[in-house]
């Protein structure tokens, strides 16, 4: 295979189709829009150095500007042949000394300088602004090294490639060598950049850093002349490693201070969270005072029940004593009885006793009576005790106060 053959093979996979690359170039309309200033009436004539496949004189051709192209592979030039392109088996810089002084409205040269020694890319400026009409442009563009991975890989993947050219000193030579003005044109970065919503990360600092860029470069002329090409001058391209980097710095920032609003964001979630808390803390001691008093009432209630169960036996006992009594009571009756026949005046004697006896009866039988509806009426109110809401609902804390009473007894 050629060198020639392998060098187009080479640029149809890595630079890309046709239809690309004109859609890629198209970014220098602006400039060439003032060209047809420089030449009254008669189509402006340039020439691209390195022209390549062509994309570049078929643009220049739809702008209406008479172009012709040079390169030294014929592989190249074959491509441009094939579209009725006029171009040339010849050197650049020798090319450009074939020109007459002020005889061009544009040199161009896409991806050529990178491939040249330094000292012919001086003689290439140098020749071009010679024959450059006065107002005529200069435009190099070159892979970017600001692009970190442009200029740490990707430039050496063309085995022809000298060394990367930083923008400024490409620009530097052109101030040099005499042009009037020069701009640095960044070009190829992803769309998305531009896009307001887009928030710059890292890897478009280390990657998307405009791949490409161009100087162009614009020879005196009267001031007029110049002017019809200030709009294009003024323009914003693409942009460089700082640009990104900045943009990065700013996105984090707004990061950092999103991140630092949510934070007080969520401390201000927490400080309502504690106060949440503090007042449920301060509703469950509430309530815990309240279970406490429940607790003391109920075993005030216990104690009176254990009161009352205490006085109902002890009017149990004394009823049962006042039975007795009325049972002794009968037996001496019926003694009295039997010894009414024999003595009437004991017979009195016992009957004024029996009636005092029976007055005691009565009156014992009405304590009786009372203690038994007092021991029922108790009884009842234990029955209703018993079966309230608030004795099942106590019945845990009764049955935890038993063991506690239990434990201390233990204790003891």
């Amino acid at each position: 295979m050629s060198a020639t053959t392998f060098y187009r093979a080479f640029e149809d996979r890595y630079r890309g189709d046709r239809d690309v690359i004109k859609q890629r170039l198209r970014a220098y309309t602006p400039f060439l829009d003032g060209l047809s200033t420089l030449s009254a009436g008669a189509a402006p004539r340039a020439l691209d150095l390195g022209c390549g496949r062509g994309e570049w004189l078929e643009l220049l051709g739809e702008q209406g500007l008479q172009a012709r192209g040079v390169d030294l592979d014929a592989g190249m030039l074959a491509a441009c042949e094939e579209r009725g392109l006029q171009v040339e088996l010849t050197d650049a810089v020798a090319a450009l000394r074939a020109c007459a002084d002020d005889s061009l409205a544009l040199v161009s040269a896409f991806h050529l300088v990178e491939h040249v020694p330094f000292e012919v890319l001086q003689a290439l400026i140098g020749e071009a602004l010679r024959a450059l009409q006065p107002g005529g442009l200069l435009i190099m563009e070159t892979p970017n090294p600001e692009n970190l991975s442009v200029g740490a890989t990707s430039f050496y993947l063309d085995p022809s490639h000298e060394k990367p050219l930083p923008p400024m000193l490409l620009g530097f030579l052109a101030d040099y060598a005499g042009y009037a003005r020069q701009r640095t044109v960044r070009l190829q970065e992803p769309a998305a950049l531009h896009q307001p919503e887009h928030q710059t990360t890292l890897i478009d600092v280390l990657e998307n850093v405009s791949p490409d860029y161009a100087i162009v470069a614009q020879k005196a002329a009267p001031a007029a002349v110049l002017a019809a090409f200030d709009a294009a001058w003024a323009g914003d391209y693409g942009y460089a490693l700082g640009d990104l980097a900045q943009r990065y710095e700013a996105t984090g920032a707004a990061r950092l201070a999103e991140l630092h609003q949510g934070l007080a964001h969520q401390a201000d979630e927490v400080v309502a969270l504690n106060q949440r808390h503090a007042a449920t803390a301060a509703e469950l001691s509430a309530q815990a005072g309240a279970h406490a008093q429940l607790a003391s009432t109920q075993a005030q209630l216990a104690t009176t029940q254990a009161q009352q169960a205490q006085q109902a036996n002890t009017h149990a006992r004394q009823l049962a004593t006042l039975e007795q009594r009325a049972a002794d009571n009968e037996a001496r009756l019926a003694q009295l009885g039997q010894q009414q026949q024999l003595d009437q005046q004991q017979q009195q004697q016992q009957q004024h006793q029996l009636a005092e006896l029976a007055t005691r009866v009565d009156q014992a039988n009405h304590a009786t009576q009372a203690a038994l509806a007092h021991a029922h009426a108790l009884h009842q109110q234990l029955q209703a005790v018993y079966a309230s809401t608030s004795w099942r609902l106590t019945a845990p804390y009764r049955y935890a106060g038993g063991l506690a009473l239990r434990a201390r007894s233990g204790a003891r």
